[in-house]
């Protein structure tokens, strides 16, 4: 059966087309652009967590597949695809854990938690913008603006410049070989790049020269106090951040406020016993997360799996959407249910790439999910669900908009 995974009809519900590889093709072989190399999409739930937490098998790094001899005939790649991609997510230990630990000291558990009151005004102020019309879209008007002025004012980067992040944002998900496929659209995003390039250099140079109680700062005395940070690793942080900080967020609250609507039920239960929020935005990231699929890995060496022999080099797509459904750990998966547990979901993975942005992502999104439906008892959708539109980047899972009216 020829499956599609990237056309608009599946991404409207990629769901069944991931029950039916689960039961029918869990390692799921396609072939690259280049014609030669393989690609597996992982679809159950075992082996996508099995593979999550096999760092030494499964590197994300293609390089480190290689011999000494194979990688000196590698290509340099191209200073766009250097910044891109030299952060912690294309990194395999030692570089990995030298630069999570540094991360780790500057984006702690205790700046997100002193952020739980900004982050309610920045909700209140959005709503209040929007209050008198009667309607909304929750995308641009609400779940986009939240946590890109979040992850700004944690960066230190003033108001002005925030519809820029955007942008940036977008150019950072879209996938290299979309870019490769059209020298129009490499030229575009070779330009946004310079941008951001040109705009970080900016802020690190007056940063340096005036400290301030932000991330920048905190990275670049990190640097400059003996955790040495390269140019390039300070850039690729930065667009960790704000994809870890931003993206996950703005579709977690789409995605998740539509299964409440979707399930008025969950919604009336939400609503009585506000308790429950917790475990709803952890439903709503096993039920439809932001993120679709893991960024990429490679296997590090002949590996069998499920029936299947992966050689060294082939690449591993690991659809945590289709393993959030798998009903061997899930009962009744395509259920939305706010009360469910245990849900060990794998939404932002597993293992040593655990996702960064997670704590804020959970903070956002129930700040941003009890407000909407605490303020507005009466909200609904203006446009069918079958005519909603989603964003057709595969890892990511998000809508366009998502029309409201209260």
């Amino acid at each position: 059966m020829k499956v599609d995974l990237f056309g608009p009809a599946f991404k409207a519900d990629p769901y069944p087309t991931y029950a039916y590889l689960r039961s029918h093709d869990p390692l799921h072989r396609r072939t690259a652009m280049d014609g030669q190399t393989a690609i597996w999409f992982v679809t159950r739930y075992d082996e996508v967590a099995a593979i999550l937490r096999d760092h030494k098998r499964f590197v994300k790094n293609v390089a480190n597949t290689l011999s000494p001899a194979e990688r000196a005939h590698l290509p340099m790649p191209p200073p766009l695809l250097r910044l891109l991609s030299n952060h912690m997510l294309n990194l395999d230990p030692p570089d990995h854990t030298r630069l999570r630990a540094l991360v780790n000291k500057v984006f702690t558990a205790q700046v997100v938690a002193q952020m739980q009151g900004r982050i309610q005004r920045i909700a209140d102020q959005l709503l209040d913008q929007v209050h008198a019309q009667g309607e909304m879209d929750l995308i641009e008007d609400f779940a986009f603006p939240l946590p890109i002025i979040v992850i700004a004012e944690l960066l230190g980067i003033p108001p002005r410049d925030r519809l820029r992040f955007r942008n940036w944002s977008n150019a950072f998900v879209t996938p290299s070989a979309n870019l490769q496929r059209s020298a129009k659209k490499m030229q575009k995003a070779g330009q946004v790049m310079e941008d951001f390039t040109r705009y970080m250099r900016q802020v690190f140079a007056e940063r340096r020269r005036t400290p301030r109680e932000d991330l920048i700062t905190m990275l670049l005395q990190a640097e400059e106090n003996g955790d040495t940070l390269s140019e390039e690793e300070l850039f690729s942080m930065v667009i960790l951040l704000i994809v870890a900080g931003h993206e996950t967020s703005v579709n977690l609250i789409g995605n998740g406020l539509l299964a409440l609507l979707q399930y008025p039920e969950q919604l009336a239960l939400l609503r009585a016993e506000p308790t429950w929020l917790p475990n709803a935005v952890e439903e709503m990231i096993r039920y439809d997360g932001p993120v679709e699929r893991a960024t990429m890995r490679f296997a590090a060496e002949e590996v069998t799996l499920a029936g299947q022999t992966l050689q060294r080099g082939d690449a591993v797509s690991l659809v945590l959407a289709g393993a959030d459904r798998d009903p061997v750990p899930f009962e009744q998966p395509n259920r939305f249910d706010i009360t469910r547990s245990p849900n060990r979901h794998l939404g932002f993975g597993q293992g040593i790439h655990y996702c960064l942005g997670a704590p804020l992502a959970r903070l956002e999104g129930q700040i941003a999910i009890a407000t909407l439906i605490q303020r507005y008892p009466a909200l609904h959708l203006t446009t069918p669900v079958d005519q909603l539109r989603w964003r057709t980047v595969p890892i990511m899972r998000g809508l366009h908009h998502l029309p409201l009216r209260w």
